[in-house]
């Protein structure tokens, strides 16, 4: 079951956190998260899975910032997001999509009891002018069911901002 917009709303300071709030980013079944002006991007163009992974920060000015096809580009979202119950999920907007943006790889899915910042593995198909702060995402949430441990990384969890790949750390 996927919670309402509505419910997400009654949710929030108990079993939902999400900082800042603005309910006119709120959806009949999810709320818009906000990419943030800052970005990662790898400094080497061949990447290692056992090494930690050099990376350079971009800042995306009011003006905009063109990304380019081929190349991955770490950002974040300006919400800081927890749950308690529910299991989050996260989807680029439709209108985000249309432009040929993807804005996951392959993390959309979150854990019951993630507490921080999303970080988001921005792609595009042909190269197109992003801008700070616009609503890039949407968060929703799942009802679990049965007995469940909440979420504890030493990795991902309480990030202060964008975080690569911490998967290095697995070979350790």
């Amino acid at each position: 079951m996927i919670l309402s917009g509505l419910t997400i709303q009654k949710k929030l300071g108990k079993e939902i956190i999400i900082k800042p709030f603005h309910v006119e980013q709120l959806n009949p079944n999810s709320y818009n998260l906000t990419l943030h002006n800052e970005l990662l991007i790898y400094s080497d163009s061949l990447l290692d899975m056992k090494q930690e992974n050099g990376t350079k920060t971009l800042l995306i000015p009011p003006e905009g910032l063109i990304i380019e096809p081929g190349r991955l580009y770490l950002g974040r979202t300006v919400e800081f997001t927890q749950t308690d119950c529910y299991v989050p999920m996260l989807e680029g907007r439709s209108s985000i999509g249309r432009l040929g943006i993807s804005v996951h790889s392959s993390a959309g899915f979150g854990d019951v009891g993630f507490a921080g910042y999303w970080t988001l593995e921005i792609t595009c198909t042909q190269p197109v002018r992003i801008y700070p702060f616009v609503q890039i995402c949407q968060i929703f949430y799942h009802a679990i069911e049965g007995e469940y441990q909440k979420y504890s990384s030493l990795k991902y969890q309480n990030n202060r901002g964008i975080v690569p790949s911490l998967l290095y750390k697995d070979f350790k």
